[in-house]
Parts: C-alpha cells; sequence; structure tokens
C-alpha cells in the first residue's frame, strides 16, 4: 500500500483562495502518471490529507484512487482505520509526508519518504528523501524507486517502446 499527504507531496503546498469562494490546488502530470502505474503494478494508493479539499477529491476521481481521507488533524487514527480496512501491517505500507502532522505515520510505516523541500524534521527522520520538491515530481521519483524494487520498472519503460 502507498498513502500520500497531498499539500506539499502531491501539490507545491500552496492553495489559491478565489473571491467566489471555490479554491485551486497545482497538482504535477507526472506525480499522476505514476500513480496510476503504481496501481496497474497492483499497489493499493489512498491519499491522507489535514486537510479537505474538493480538488483533492476531483483529483483522486480522476487518478482512481480508491482511499481518499480528508480533514483528519489526527492521522494515526485514520491510517489504523485504513490498516484494519485492508488487513494490512505497517510494514506493507509506504508513506510520503512532508510536515510535523506526518510525522506519527512516517515513523510506523515501513517505507518513509519526503519531498525535497519538507520540513528539516521530516526529511532527518524518513528512510528516502527525493530529490525533487513537493507537486514538482517527488511522488513520481518515491513510486520509480518502489518500481524499480520490485523489478518492474523496465516492464514500464518497454511498455512505452524504451529499451
Amino acid at each position: 500500500m502507498l498513502l500520500l499527504d497531498v499539500d506539499g507531496v502531491l501539490t507545491d503546498g500552496s492553495v489559491l483562495l478565489h473571491d467566489a469562494g471555490a479554491e485551486s490546488k497545482t497538482f504535477f502530470i507526472r506525480d499522476g502518471t505514476a500513480l496510476i502505474w503504481a496501481r496497474r503494478e497492483g499497489i493499493l494508493v489512498g491519499l491522507v490529507s489535514g486537510r479537505a479539499s474538493a480538488a483533492t477529491t476531483r483529483r483522486a476521481a480522476e487518478l482512481g484512487i480508491p482511499i481518499t481521507v480528508q480533514g483528519v488533524t489526527d492521522k494515526t487514527a485514520a491510517y489504523t482505520e485504513i490498516l484494519q480496512a485492508h488487513g494490512m501491517k505497517d510494514e506493507d505500507v509506504g508513506y510520503m509526508g512532508d510536515d510535523l502532522l506526518d510525522l506519527p505515520l512516517l515513523t510506523r510505516v515501513g517505507l518513509s519518504g519526503a519531498p525535497a523541500d519538507a520540513s528539516d524534521e521530516v526529511r532527518t527522520r524518513v528512510h528516502w528523501v527525493s530529490s525533487y520538491p513537493g507537486g514538482r515530481g517527488a511522488v513520481r521519483e518515491f513510486i520509480e524507486v518502489i518500481l524499480k524494487a520490485r523489478g518492474r520498472w523496465a516492464a514500464i519503460v518497454q511498455s512505452y517502446g524504451g529499451r
């Protein structure tokens, strides 16, 4: 299972608030493509966000992400429910987060990751740090690392005509 924070991981952490009350977020296409590859390779993907957002709901639906938990200040409780619902253990989970709210999960999971621009407290406590910032390829790179470790990356590249 791969779980991700949203703001600061799948986005650069910016939220545009419009006069009419709507909001906008920017999602990086390559991160989304990698999430589709992960799902195709049998990795259960989910989002756990402290902030509720219609933009996040829409992006999750576009990518076919089956687990989307938003507006939770206690990510540990949400995470525990997700594990129980899917029969998973901590060691079965990869998680990427960028800030203090993510630390409880980052210190529990089997593989923890952070974007290059995550807080110092997060970057020093995770297993792996991306060379890319949040919302600009960090998720893509994390998924590539996972797929390479599983021996699946070459097949994905070859499916696009690469060698």
